[in-house]
């Protein structure tokens, strides 16, 4: 494992993202917490230091799970990370409430980084208004020392971003972004990037592997990134490509098992950033991969949808029905679901677009999916 310098402190940089931990069958919400511990013990020993969680991960219960598998080390061997969620407008006037409760549920009497979560156009309104007190309320636990330091994570587009660091930009002290070879110029990661840097803000980076998405690659690109490196997984292209890039200081990366730990791990063992040949052809297949809906599977949706559909896994098949324009597979994998969970069983609240951090417009891609579906 190499590590990154942040304020004195050697960070490791990959870091271990506790937003899709293993389950105990279909159920996000239950954590499978012995092979979680069994996880985070072969992460500790093969040198990561860092840890990610949040208030909303698997229905609430990842920071529970990671702070009952992490009590056992020294508090002081590691960075812990939650967020305060604003992506839920209705938790705006309740950050002492679930600060308070962030620490009791991760068993710890301060948290080495704090966010705000998914700064966005949804919230950007309200985390800009001082009369939720949550700016104030944060500061003050920094002040106090339950906070060591205080960032922000972003799903907004750059006029987003900057009217949060024109209001709170001098109390920043990292950014955490969604940056991968799809979204460099597709979701502007390479300016946001830029943005940071003019802030002097380092950059922690979010959905590396863009849900998956950025390691189904199609073999005639995969054979062009074998003549140049033969021995480069899609994973570990991924990841290179993130290693070049300075201002990154961590790489969060949720893994659901421990093949794809020590994968990961493997890869962290050294830095072999790509070139900028290599970077050329990486773009070349994002541009190809993006065609289609931006979900990276963070199931936001899912815990507001009352209908409880499984939203990623609707909006993966619209995907596929949409770039194959049409076919079996989409077909056969919704004839299998219950009617009660198909994609004519949305009902148009709109509680999943209000959380959605890629802003996707859900029921109308769903309406749509069922148009295609005819």
């Amino acid at each position: 494992m190499y590590y990154n310098e942040f304020q004195g402190k050697q960070i490791s940089a990959l870091g271990f993202g506790a937003m899709r931990l293993p389950t105990v069958g279909e159920d996000d919400s239950r954590i499978d917490a012995d092979t979680a511990a069994e996880m985070v013990d072969y992460a500790i020993a093969h040198g990561v230091n860092y840890f990610d969680t949040a208030w909303g991960y698997h229905g609430g219960n990842s920071e529970t799970v990671m702070g009952d598998i992490l009590k056992k080390y020294d508090r002081e061997s590691f960075f812990l990370a939650t967020k305060f969620p604003g992506y839920d407008l209705s938790n705006m006037d309740k950050v002492e409430e679930i600060f308070e409760r962030q620490l009791e549920k991760c068993g710890v009497d301060y948290f080495d980084f704090y966010l705000f979560h998914n700064v966005c156009e949804i919230n950007i309104d309200d985390y800009l208004d001082e009369r939720h007190g949550i700016a104030a309320y944060l500061r003050e636990q920094k002040k106090n020392g339950r906070i060591r330091h205080l960032g922000f994570s972003a799903h907004g587009n750059l006029d987003t971003l900057r009217r949060f660091l024109d209001a709170y930009g001098d109390d920043m002290e990292f950014c955490q972004l969604q940056v991968n070879y799809i979204d460099w110029e597709f979701q502007q990661a390479k300016e946001k990037v830029a943005l940071m840097k003019e802030h002097g803000i380092p950059v922690w980076v979010m959905e590396p592997l863009r849900g998956g998405k950025a390691v189904r690659i199609p073999d005639e690109y995969m054979t062009k990134l074998q003549s140049l490196r033969p021995d480069e997984t899609a994973v570990s292209w991924a990841f290179r490509f993130l290693q070049g890039i300075p201002e990154i200081t961590v790489t969060l990366s949720g893994m659901s098992d421990m093949a794809q730990l020590k994968d990961n791990i493997a890869i962290y063992g050294e830095k072999k950033a790509t070139t900028e040949k290599e970077n050329e052809v990486l773009m070349e297949i994002g541009e190809k991969l993006m065609k289609g809906v931006p979900c990276t599977g963070c199931r936001y949706c899912v815990s507001h949808c009352p209908q409880e559909l499984n939203i990623p896994e609707l909006l993966d098949l619209y995907n596929e029905h949409t770039f194959t324009k049409g076919g079996f597979l989409a077909p056969f994998a919704i004839q299998a679901m219950p009617e009660d969970k198909r994609p004519d069983a949305c009902v148009a609240c709109e509680s999943c677009v209000e959380v959605c951090p890629q802003n996707i417009q859900i029921p109308d891609i769903l309406a749509d999916f069922v148009e295609k579906l005819k």
